[in-house]
Formats: C-alpha cells, structure tokens, sequence
C-alpha cells in the first residue's frame, strides 16, 4: 500500500519526522510559512544531523490544499495551531506532536497524538536539523478509538519507528505522557528562553538551579492537585524526580549527571523570546488555569515575566531571573 501523509511545520520535529516516514516508504509532504524554508527544500530536500537529503515535496502554507483523509501531522507551535486548523476540514487525521496545551487543539477529536522527549533543533532558513539530545517519541490514543483508529495509529508509529532516528513507543494513552513534558517543558523553557542560556545553564547557575527546581516541586504539585496520570520520561517518573529534589544535596548530585546531555540544547521557546509571541500560554498559563485556585505564586511571576519580555521586545537576559527572584514572596524558593 501507498501510505501518504502531510507535516505541517518543517522544524525540527516535523523534519525528523517527516526524514522517518521518508525513509519508510511514505510520499511526505512538507508545508511551511517560511518561504526561504520552502525554496531550499525543493532545491536540496531536507536533512538530519548533516545525512544525505532526504526528497520530498515541499509546498508553501498559503499554496497547501489540506487532505481530507490522509495523515496530518501538526508540528508548528501552539500559536500557529489556529490557522492550520481552520483550513483542516477532517480533524480525524489529524495528529499533532507539540508541546503544551492548546484549549482550541484540546477541543477538538482527534483520536491520536504525540509527544517528543527528543531535542532537535533546526536552521533559521534551511529544512535541515540535528537531534542534540536523544529520547523517544511516544505515539497513541488520547481518547477511546475504534479498532480502525487503532490500526491507522499503530501504521504510522511503525512507519515512524522505521527511520531508526528515535526510539518510537506506542502507548495506550499518551495524555500521561503529555502531561509529564508539560511538567518539565513549563519548568525549562520560560526559565533558560528568558535567561538566553541553554538548557544545561539550568543546573549550573545557582539562581537558575534555585528556580527551576521550584518551579518543578509547584508544576508537580498542580498536576497531582487537578488528579492527574503522570507517566516516565527519561530515566525517573515524576514521583521520582520530586523526591530527588526533596533529598539534601541530591538534587546537585544528579545535576552533574545531567548536565552534559543538555549543554548545548536549547528549549523551543528560546528562538521566540523578544518576538512578540511565545508558548508560554500552553505551558504556564494552562498549568494556572488547570489550578484554579490552588496556589500557583512562581507560575503567575513567570507568565509575567515572559509577557513583559514579549511585549518591551526585551533581550533575553540573567537579569530576568533577577527579576522573577524580587517579584516572588519570601520563602518560596526555600
């Protein structure tokens, strides 16, 4: 059988992805906003980690005819969800792989999503990407599905798993895993974007350190509060991780540990910090909603923060932590 699918977003997920289902056998097509992206990509394809270009074609968004019943993969940030899905006629095929909760993608019914532990970062202009930090991508249901459902599911986790890029997990339910990525992506991203420093910098600066473990123990706690399923990411589940950080001088210890697999990796946010437009709603702000009136006090200050940046065009600086530090109540970060 012919397998086709489309990814709309050629960034890093969505050109490692699309590099896999290439390498499967699959007519992929790639959509984009960025012209240059386009053009370069009908010139010399697309590429991960400086491999041999992959050819596939590659069409411009205004240009993009959305497919009724073939896969859709939606790799464009949360911010950019809008227009693509009011183009989308059948939700069905839809399949997204982003960080963050989007209330409009949340309403919707798609039977299948996924979610990338995996770090890959892509050039400004050029469909090319290197994965800087190794992890999986787990592919399933987010609701009850049909045997039909579950078929195409698993068809396209299969093709995926096919170009040895990743490790592909096919899971019963994936809102757990989503759920877990939020956990840290709400941690991480709005911390190292707003500092400018890569996502290491996070363990080795002691204001940092202070206010990502903080900012991990609040995020854990909310997601416990609202009841919840949290699932394994990398090598600890969160029930884990927060006894680790509530252990004297362990917290540092695994510091060491983890410091050389991120020094290098910058969180997806990073390039948007200054921009006018971030993610920081699909992470903090829906952990404060998701709160309610459960006490979210570094949640608020960072949401205000990112905000503050966007809106003044700031530069990404150490002074923002600074800054977060001053607007929090003593006590906080103890």
């Amino acid at each position: 059988m012919n397998h086709t699918a489309h990814i709309l977003g050629a960034g890093g997920i969505g050109i490692a992805a699309g590099v896999c289902l290439a390498r499967a056998g699959w007519s992929v097509t790639m959509v984009d906003s960025n012209s240059k992206k386009i053009d370069a990509g009908k010139r010399n394809g697309m590429s991960v980690d400086g491999q041999t270009e992959t050819r596939v074609k590659f069409v411009s968004f205004q240009e993009w005819a959305p497919p009724t019943n073939t896969p859709i993969l939606l790799c464009v940030k949360t911010f950019d969800n809008a227009p693509a899905l009011q183009r989308i006629s059948n939700i069905e095929h839809v399949v997204p792989i982003q960080n963050g909760f989007d209330a409009q993608l949340e309403s919707l019914d798609h039977p299948a999503e996924a979610i990338a532990s995996f770090v890959s970062e892509c050039a400004a202009d050029q469909p090319a990407t290197r994965i800087t930090r190794a992890g999986a991508l787990h592919i399933g249901a987010r609701k009850s599905v049909t045997a039909q459902q579950q078929e195409r599911i698993q068809t396209l986790a299969d093709a995926l798993a096919h170009g040895k890029l990743f490790p592909v997990e096919s899971v019963a339910n994936v809102l757990p895993f989503k759920v877990t990525k939020l956990m840290y992506n709400a941690a991480i991203s709005p911390l190292a974007a707003s500092a400018g420093v890569d996502n290491a910098q996070l363990l080795t600066d002691p204001l940092a350190q202070k206010m990502f473990f903080a900012l991990l123990r609040e995020n854990f706690s909310i997601l416990r509060n609202a009841g919840l399923e949290m699932a394994t990411i990398g090598p600890f589940h969160p029930n884990t991780v927060m006894r680790i950080l509530r252990t004297p001088l362990l917290p540092k210890i695994m510091g060491v540990f983890f410091r050389p697999s991120l020094r290098g990796t910058y969180c997806s946010m990073s390039p948007d910090m200054g921009s006018g437009r971030t993610e920081v709603d699909a992470y903090n702000g829906h952990l404060i909603r998701l709160a309610g009136k459960f006490p979210c006090p570094i949640n608020r200050a960072v949401v205000a923060l990112v905000e503050k940046i966007s809106r003044e065009r700031l530069a990404p600086s150490h002074s923002h932590l600074r800054a977060l530090a001053a607007t929090l109540a003593r006590g906080v970060l103890a």
